[in-house]
């Protein structure tokens, strides 16, 4: 008998049913399948029980008619999936207030159901964050903002020079970090208390090395903002099998769709590419 078998979302209260407020996966939407429907129908309908959300990447639903768009996100629907604008308000706040309101609506119209605004992007203050924030929610939809960390290079330990994904003490070269750091949370702090539903963390600073990720940066985040409002970019696999091994299935990711299978054995029985061990025991026994 294999030593492997699918998780039951039943076998355990971590893992419920969609629609999950916690244990989140949200999916990159490839740009290719986005114009080719049978390609997302065949993610949808092999994957669709582990996937929580799909998200437009690059402004992508910009360029393509809006009934493709309709029919993308109608698809997804049926799978019970939610659909994220990715970012891309940002561009239409620049073409000022009227034309955000506008796509505000155009959004709902077409049934997107999460707008996501890159605070790095926009370069607003925090008050006109929050009048943002607002007018998403008024409009009927979720709104997610989207921090970027960011810190200096040289504060990334030597690879090697400790255990992976060890804890450490942040020692940067100025106050300037951690008041970044602290008026990240801040102001996502204020965004949740203007009604945000999430907030996605751009961490790759953090993250893209995994053998240097700055733990002691994502355990502040987390301790601050909860681990159910709070979803974080996980740009490679290992990067997802760390967030998974520090912060269980409950965990929020946003992730690749060639990445959701080995995200999904993760949080379900603790299996992975970089678990050889448990991997070919199911092999050798399959």
């Amino acid at each position: 008998m294999s030593a492997y078998r699918w998780k039951n979302f039943h076998e355990n209260e971590d893992r419920p049913e969609k629609p999950r407020s916690f244990g989140v996966t949200e999916m990159r939407g490839p740009h290719y399948t986005l114009f080719a429907q049978n390609a997302l129908q065949d993610i949808f309908e092999s994957m669709g029980q582990f996937v929580d959300g799909l998200k437009f990447s690059g402004g992508s639903h910009s360029l393509m008619p809006k009934s493709l768009v309709k029919e993308v996100i109608d698809m997804a629907h049926e799978h019970d999936i939610y659909v994220s604008t990715g970012d891309w308000a940002e561009h239409m706040l620049k073409k000022g207030p009227s034309a955000f309101k506008q796509y505000i609506e155009e959004c709902k119209q077409l049934g997107f159901d999460t707008v996501e605004l890159n605070v790095e992007s926009l370069e607003v203050p925090e008050d006109s964050l929050l009048r943002f924030v607002r007018l998403i929610k008024s409009g009927g939809l979720k709104a997610k903002p989207q921090f970027a960390v960011k810190f200096n290079k040289s504060d990334i330990p030597v690879v090697g020079d400790r255990a992976f994904g060890a804890y450490i003490v942040p020692t940067p070269r100025s106050s300037e970090f951690v008041e970044d750091v602290d008026l990240l949370i801040r102001r996502a702090e204020r965004c949740l208390e203007a009604g945000a539903d999430m907030i996605m963390i751009d961490a790759d600073d953090v993250c893209k090395h995994v053998d240097s990720v700055r733990a002691d940066i994502i355990s502040k985040i987390i301790g601050r903002l909860g681990l159910e409002r709070t979803m974080f970019e996980a740009s490679n696999p290992r990067t997802s099998e760390w967030f998974v091994k520090n912060y269980g299935p409950r965990v929020n990711l946003f992730v690749d769709h060639s990445h959701v299978m080995d995200l999904e054995c993760l949080r379900g029985r603790n299996l992975g590419k970089n678990h050889s061990s448990v991997l070919g025991s199911f092999l050798l026994n399959f």
